[in-house]
């Protein structure tokens, strides 16, 4: 592994910004403090910049005269997850931790905009400091603000942990799945259990309707597509001898294909209404978009594996899809682009191998300088062309 001079040289600057983001994390749609910091930082590195929501930054960087423009994206949000790595960085708020990498992501961010701050080029770089990836709602809010209409690029890094330092990740095509959140409301009748004719029995509906939700893989979906319908909540009844005359189910999907999300979502409101309404009940489903699936283009891969190769230890090409998702995919949806994957494990500290969202979690800290040598030298390239 091979990190640039320049980001070499910038190493205490990147680790300090990470760690301090670190120790102040914030929830999503919650990070007021750290928007605060990010923009202090550009204000220090005379960076235009501006609000996207309440908590979202972009800055922007201008060439010599019009040209390509690139937009790069960090996100920045923590978990509710109490810390317990005992790191001298650990979180100062109870509860809540960057159990994702995100404060590292925002850090190799900063560095990427100081570093091409006084570059020569024509067109223009957008730095994009995202809110609230964890729940979904972030990206969609760069987007509607057009953003990306005019991007002819855009990419974002992820350190992940099931990767060792060095390794870097820049497949093509369907990478992380979508993620749609669904809330099924059954309301039936109450009655006593001894009458249960006089009832609707909104638990008993709401059984069926998970088994049938089940099936939909196994009977409806072409096999050769990956497909999942996962129920995580029930709630219904108020005592052991009533009918219960409503019920509550809430669950997601997850698939690499829009067409198939669609056609999931769609079976899974026809399907509760359906065994509902057989038996008297009224039912309300509610579906939610938090993430399109994820797929990166293959020229802009293409043209990222000459950059990766002068620093990776090694390039993988064919990394295994993931059924997590990341709402980097609706900047994708809008430009060309590519999520890059860089490994953030090591054998001596066993904590940067821990699984994302694990109370223990963290990352070798080289990643994110190898993550911004490789995206530096890969926005020099393109906008000189």
């Amino acid at each position: 592994m091979k990190i640039s001079e320049e980001v070499l040289k910038e190493k205490d600057y990147c680790i300090s910004l990470r760690r301090h983001f670190h120790k102040y994390p914030e929830l999503s749609l919650q990070e007021y403090k750290t928007a605060k910091k990010i923009e202090e930082e550009l204000d220090k590195l005379s960076i235009k910049h501006e609000r996207v929501g309440e908590t979202g930054v972009v800055g922007y960087l201008y060439g010599k005269k019009k040209g390509k423009t690139i937009g790069i994206r960090a996100d920045m949000d923590a978990l509710a997850i109490e810390e317990k790595t005992n790191k001298e960085y650990a979180s100062l708020h109870q509860g809540v931790m960057h159990a994702c990498g995100h404060d590292s992501h925002t850090a190799a961010l900063l560095l990427v905009g100081k570093l091409l701050k006084d570059y020569d080029f024509d067109g223009e770089i957008r730095l994009f400091f995202q809110q609230s990836e964890e729940n979904g709602q972030g990206a969609r809010q760069f987007v509607q603000k057009g953003l990306c209409k005019d991007l002819d690029r855009v990419v974002a890094y992820h350190a992940v942990s099931d990767l060792p330092i060095g390794t870097v990740s820049i497949t093509p095509g369907p990478q992380m799945a979508s993620c749609d959140y669904f809330k099924i409301e059954v309301k039936g009748k109450a009655a006593h259990v001894s009458t249960p004719h006089l009832g609707i029995d909104a638990l008993s509906i709401a059984c069926q309707i998970v088994t049938a939700l089940k099936s939909i893989v196994s009977t409806t979906i072409n096999p050769l597509d990956t497909v999942i319908i996962g129920v995580g909540k029930m709630e219904s009844g108020t005592a052991y001898n009533i009918v219960a005359d409503s019920a509550m189910i809430e669950g997601t999907t997850r698939t690499f294909s829009i067409k198939t999300r669609l056609q999931v979502n769609g079976l899974i409101k026809s399907i509760a209404n359906n065994i509902a309404s057989s038996y008297g009940a009224n039912c309300h489903t509610t579906i939610i978009n938090y993430a399109n699936p994820l797929i990166n283009d293959e020229d802009v891969c293409r043209e990222l594996l000459l950059a990766s190769s002068k620093y990776a230890t090694r390039t993988i090409t064919d990394y295994q899809r993931k059924l997590g998702a990341d709402d980097f995919a609706d900047f994708l949806e809008a430009c060309k682009g590519c999520y890059i994957q860089v490994g953030s494990s090591n054998d001596i500290d066993q904590e940067t191998s821990s699984a994302h969202h694990n109370e223990l979690f963290d990352i070798d800290e080289r990643s994110m300088l190898l993550a911004a040598s490789i995206i530096i030298d890969y926005v020099k390239d393109y906008l000189k062309n």
